[in-house]
């Protein structure tokens, strides 16, 4: 079976089935005790009365009106169907309300045979319910006998004293005490199974919109998830509720976002980089081919410009390889103490460029850090002029290395475009060159280490850029 509603939607409806089956079991097991408790009361009340009318009601050798009037006597007082038959078999006298209940369904009759030969028959009480209706006796006709609790007996209306016994229902099996409205002529047991089959479809019934809701959730999850894998980067599920399915969809949405943000960075960098890779290309094919056919002092020149092109070309590939491989790790692999005084003076005599402040440790990738702070200082030594400075200072909970220069500086509006990967400033690829993509690496190495990176203008005049990280110490 292929859809989860249903399989959900049966384990529910099987496990109501076998609670419901179970449940019926040990309810009917437990009516059957009561039942056989009820009906031995009944049989031990019957053969008391069954002694008391032998003693009080006339002899054999009485005549039969007498036998007749005294019977019927005795059952308006004991409010019992009875009748009287000779040693014979022969019919005495019967009270009306066992003539009109004998033919009733369900109606039983105990015989007792009494001393001096004759039979006494007993309409076996009936199993009714209290009220009007097919298992009460009709409004001023005599009841019959049940248990007596409290309230029930021979006195007024509603307590001792009205002569008459309130009848009191006695169960035949879980139908009487559950089901009112099932027919007497049903067989026993009926009742219990149209219960439980009533609450079975009822929570059945109920639990079906449920579930249905939760699979059909999950079911527009999957279509997102299938429309997202079949190249829809921009499509988002819905997320409704506050369970795990939303949890789920909202958790898919932002690594969605993720992805999709991940696949344009991408595409944009391929796209940025075959663009980029065209001019050396092409300033390499011109010099290649004007090698052989040039004079020796021309050669020269044109072997330094191949040289210039090719280390451009491993420039850029560099780049476009580490750029990518950080779009692809959320985090350093490595966090090791880093001392950035030490590694900010080395990188500083290669661009003859100061060093001020105090000694400062960091934790990442010391690769990596070397990495973002040459591409500054190199930054500033091509676009700055010739005075560098590399500043280290502490700031709240966070360490900030600075490099700033005295070139013309960064309009405020294009300071934070400048960290786009491949965008340059106006003139200054024609000028110093480069392909773009220094800074950019710059803001996603300080990124991955838990800081940041900002362009902000310089005292004095040019610009000052700022690596700030989380303090190491």
């Amino acid at each position: 079976m292929k859809s989860l509603y249903l399989r959900i939607y049966l384990t529910v409806v099987t496990v109501l089935l076998l609670f419901a089956a179970v449940s019926g079991w040990l309810f009917q097991r437990h009516m059957e005790q009561e039942r056989a408790r009820v009906e031995n009361a009944i049989g031990e009340r019957t053969t008391a009365w069954a002694e008391l009318l032998q003693r009080s009601l006339p002899g054999a050798e009485a005549a039969p009106p007498e036998q007749a009037a005294a019977l019927r006597e005795w059952s308006q007082r004991l409010r019992l169907p009875l009748a009287l038959d000779d040693e014979r078999g022969t019919r005495i006298a019967a009270s009306d309300s066992f003539l009109r209940r004998q033919l009733e369904p369900g109606a039983r009759v105990l015989s007792m045979r009494l001393d001096d030969g004759r039979t006494l028959s007993i309409l076996r009480p009936g199993l009714f319910r209290a009220g009007p209706g097919p298992r009460g006796p009709p409004p001023g006709e005599p009841g019959e006998p049940g248990e007596r609790g409290p309230g029930t007996g021979m006195g007024g209306p509603g307590g001792p004293g009205d002569g008459r016994p309130r009848p009191m229902f006695v169960p035949r099996g879980p139908a009487d005490l559950v089901m009112p409205f099932v027919p007497p002529t049903w067989p026993r047991g009926v009742g219990m199974v149209v219960l439980l089959a009533v609450l079975f479809l009822a929570v059945a019934g109920g639990a079906y919109p449920v579930v249905r809701r939760l699979t059909r959730r999950l079911e527009s999850l999957q279509h997102g998830v299938e429309r997202f894998g079949a190249g829809q980067l921009a499509h988002r599920v819905e997320v409704s509720g506050r369970d795990e399915v939303a949890a789920v969809a909202a958790s898919f949405n932002q690594a969605a976002g993720r992805i999709q943000a991940l696949v344009q960075s991408h595409q944009s960098l391929l796209a940025n980089a075959s663009h980029e890779l065209r001019s050396p290309l092409a300033r390499l094919k011109m010099a290649v081919s004007m090698f052989d056919g040039a004079a020796p002092a021309q050669r020269d020149k044109l072997r330094r410009e191949i040289d210039t092109n090719v280390a451009e070309l491993d420039a850029l590939v560099e780049e476009v390889l580490l750029a990518s491989r950080l779009d692809a790790t959320p985090d350093v692999e490595r966090k090791d103490p880093v001392d950035l005084l030490g590694l900010a003076a080395e990188e500083a005599a290669r661009v003859d460029a100061t060093v001020d402040g105090p000694p400062l440790q960091v934790r990442g990738d010391e690769r990596l850090l070397r990495r973002a702070l040459r591409n500054l200082l190199e930054n500033a030594r091509r676009y700055g002029g010739g005075e560098v400075q590399v500043e280290l200072a502490r700031a709240g909970d966070a360490v900030e290395l600075s490099v700033g220069d005295r070139g013309p500086g960064v309009p405020d509006a294009l300071r934070e475009r400048i960290f786009e990967p491949f965008y340059r400033l106006p003139g200054h690829a024609e000028q110093a060159g480069g392909v773009g993509l220094g800074l950019s690496l710059v803001r996603q190495i300080a990124e991955r280490h838990g800081g940041r990176v900002r362009c902000e203008a310089r005292s004095g005049g040019g610009s000052r850029f700022v690596l700030a990280l989380p303090d190491g110490a």
